[in-house]
């Protein structure tokens, strides 16, 4: 076999050397192999520089994609940083804040202002004591939390001493023997309240796994059932809707109640409005009038003293003589639309049940995706149905009435005292007074009830104040008598601890106390500490468990986490004013509603109205545009309003933040800083609707007729109805 030459430059004839290769097996053939030749080298590398050219040129446009897309996502930033600082720079002009609230208050401005007074001094000292800090790390006296290095104070002699190093140290042997003692202590109380809570939270999270890994939940007797279905049994069933001025939500409530499926002659619909706006009363009475004409069992009750609020409506709604006729009463507040069949999902579970005194169903929300603050409640909300409610109900048999779309024994409500009007959260009154007496509750979370969450953070703010003031006034007025109560020692200690004192009073103060005033400050006293695992680890742990209710939600973890921890101001304020009985603890703001239940119906009614009116001239059809449209605006417009507390805590945040980075502390820093920011968004009111929100809006009034209301519609948003 002649060796191969490795001149492979030619083209045309081969001159490359021939291979003979001979097999000596018969059954295999005789293979010529020849060398490549010189063209063929030269063919292959012409080829490849044409390729390199190639690939080159594609590289090349790649990179200016790439380019043009950065370049596109940097003017969408920079017109949304543009757009922010001018929403920013309106709301600073504008100067409206929560502290010239219009709405009257019997509170004293004293005690209104001194939370808010406390956090400002906490911003003005640590912004002194970051420029201290700034200070010394420029003149080279870095020390690292928590290890301070304090040679140089006790070595270097006093008279060589500048001020500032005099200064300095004072304040570093202040805090060394006088500041950081208490603080560490407070934090360590915090830890460990902290760590108790999360174990709890982890104890219903594994409840609910074991509920849903067995399928478990409440099943009403098959004789419940025939008797409905069969026997035709109902019992006499009275349904209550309490409402105030809910003008844009009323006509879909009511229509749900009157469409449900249960017979006429059995059920009573009372509409319980305590309106002290003349219009909104003469609305709802001729949206009653007209289901009674319908056939509909009816009444309209108004009461001309609101004493007591909603409890005081409802008591006087059970005054009437004809209520001992009926056994059951359900409630669903104005935005509640019950599903046609809810009666006789929930009700077949008192047979055959007589300790049971309530059945509550479940919530769901029509516009949890509307914007990013509806979301966040989404989650915080089924978290607290899926677990606290179920794991509740199915292992102890008690949980916190919710107030609406739920069925009480009407015996229960008698023997428990009724409705009383001695705080503002009565609902979980009368099932803290209905469960001392011996009465078991049932949650069904598969049976839901629609209704629509607070858009605006004015709104949920207030909600929410009202829902943490209020445990706290009944934990001061409950205490004796569940102390007294002939109740086993482990519902007492569920109900004085867990209930009330874990969740409700140690889950706000050291939310709020932690993360919001201990852990700034030890970044100005390194000496006292909080590890890691406390600021990111667990918290992110507790997140995670938050949000497995709701999965679709995963992607809003982290805003979760830093908003939970913002509202723990509003928390915290609201508990210490339903605690020692503050002037705001008595306040009851109706939550503002949007009117989104009612979207699918009032576009349906629009279309038959107009319909209807195609005969109307073009020429009346644009006037009575024209005119709605003016009123609308003037209507539909909102102005946000900055709150203080929370951009106090946010410049201190930011601040603490700042001093992490002399320290080096990565975790403190980040977490400090994104807080932060979390704290300005909501302060300046960045996370609701944006300042005007025109709608394409249907206005449909019986008497007058049709009027459409055209304005722009944004992003996000849908069709409401507006009155």
């Amino acid at each position: 076999m002649a060796l191969p030459s490795f001149n492979w430059w030619g083209k045309g004839s081969h001159k490359g050397t021939p291979v003979v290769v001979t097999m000596e097996n018969p059954n295999w053939s005789m293979v010529e192999l020849e060398a490549p030749s010189e063209s063929d080298f030269q063919t292959s590398t012409v080829t490849q520089e044409k390729a390199r050219g190639k690939n080159a040129k594609q590289l090349t446009w790649v990179l200016l994609l790439k380019a043009h897309r950065a370049a596109g996502c940097l003017t969408s930033v920079a017109s949304t940083l543009f757009s922010l600082g001018s929403t920013v720079r309106r709301r600073v002009i504008s100067g409206r804040t929560d502290n010239n609230d219009s709405s009257p208050s019997t509170e004293n401005k004293t005690v209104k202002t001194r939370f808010y007074n406390c956090i400002k001094a906490f911003l003005w000292l640590s912004l002194l004591l970051l420029g201290f800090e700034i200070a010394a790390y420029f003149k080279g006296w870095h020390f690292g939390a928590p290890k301070l290095q304090l040679q140089y104070i006790f070595t270097a002699p006093f008279g060589v001493r500048d001020l500032f190093d005099g200064l300095y140290t004072r304040w570093v042997l202040i805090r060394v023997g006088y500041l950081a003692p208490p603080l560490q202590f407070l934090a360590n109380v915090c830890i460990i309240l902290f760590i108790v809570q999360s174990l709890d939270r982890l104890v219903l999270c594994l409840g609910c796994f074991w509920i849903r890994f067995k399928k478990i939940k409440p099943i009403p007797k098959e004789d419940a059932i025939i008797d409905l279905e069969e026997n035709g049994f109902f019992p006499m069933v009275l349904v209550q809707i309490p409402m105030c001025n809910e003008k844009e939500v009323y006509q879909q409530s009511i229509a749900a109640v009157c469409n449900l499926d249960w017979p006429k002659s059995k059920i009573l619909i009372q509409v319980l409005d305590d309106s002290d706006e003349p219009a909104t009363q003469l609305l709802i009475k001729e949206e009653v009038h007209k289901w009674q004409q319908d056939g509909a069992r009816i009444v309209y009750r108004h009461r001309l003293i609101r004493d007591g609020y909603k409890a005081g409506n409802l008591k006087s709604g059970m005054s009437y003589g004809y209520v001992k006729e009926y056994e059951f009463v359900a409630i669903f507040d104005a935005d509640f639309q019950p599903a046609p069949d809810f009666l006789k999902r929930t009700i077949p579970h008192f047979k055959d049940n007589e300790d049971v005194g309530l059945v509550q169903a479940r919530w769901s929300f029509v516009n949890k995706d509307e914007n990013l603050l509806t979301r966040l409640q989404n989650v915080n909300l089924s978290f607290h149905f899926e677990v606290e409610q179920q794991v509740n109900g199915v292992f102890i048999n008690f949980f916190g009435f919710n107030g609406t779309a739920g069925v009480w024994r009407i015996k229960a409500l008698e023997e428990s005292g009724g409705w009383l009007e001695r705080t503002t959260v009565e609902d979980m009154d009368i099932a803290v007074r209905a469960h001392l007496h011996g009465w078991k509750f049932v949650f069904l979370n598969d049976v839901e009830c629609q209704c629509e969450l607070p858009e605006s953070y004015e709104a949920y703010r207030k909600q929410q104040h009202r829902w943490h003031s209020g445990p706290m006034q009944l934990f001061r007025l409950c205490l004796p008598d569940i102390i007294r109560a002939k109740i086993s020692m482990w519902k007492k200690f569920n109900m004085i601890f867990l209930f009330f004192l874990l969740r409700k009073l140690i889950l706000p103060f050291y939310s709020f106390t932690l993360f919001c005033i201990i852990l700034p400050m030890t970044m100005f006293i390194p000496e006292a500490e909080l590890p890691a695992w406390v600021v990111c680890y667990i918290p992110a742990t507790m997140s995670f468990l938050n949000i497995l209710p709701t999965p679709k939600s995963f992607p809003f973890i982290v805003p979760y986490l830093l908003f939970e921890n913002t509202m723990s101001v509003t928390k915290f304020n609201a508990m210490i004013s339903g605690l020692f009985q503050l002037g705001s603890a008595y306040e009851w703001v109706v939550t503002k509603k949007s009117g989104r239940s009612s979207e699918g119906d009032l576009v349906s009614l629009v279309e038959k109205e107009i319909k209807q009116q195609r005969g109307e001239s073009e020429r009346n059809l644009d006037e009575t545009k024209t005119n709605i449209l003016r009123e609308q605006k003037s209507r539909q417009k909102k102005h946000n309003r900055m709150y203080t507390k929370e951009l106090a805590l946010a410049f201190l945040l930011l601040t603490a933040s700042a001093r992490s980075l002399l320290s080096a502390q990565s975790i403190h820093f980040y977490f400090l800083l994104f807080q932060g920011i979390s704290f300005l968004l909501v302060g300046l009111d960045l996370i609701g609707p944006p300042d005007t929100k025109e709608k394409l809006c249907f206005n449909i009034d019986r008497t007058m007729g049709l009027n459409l209301d055209i304005g722009t519609l944004e992003n996000g948003d849908t069709l409401s109805a507006c009155l």
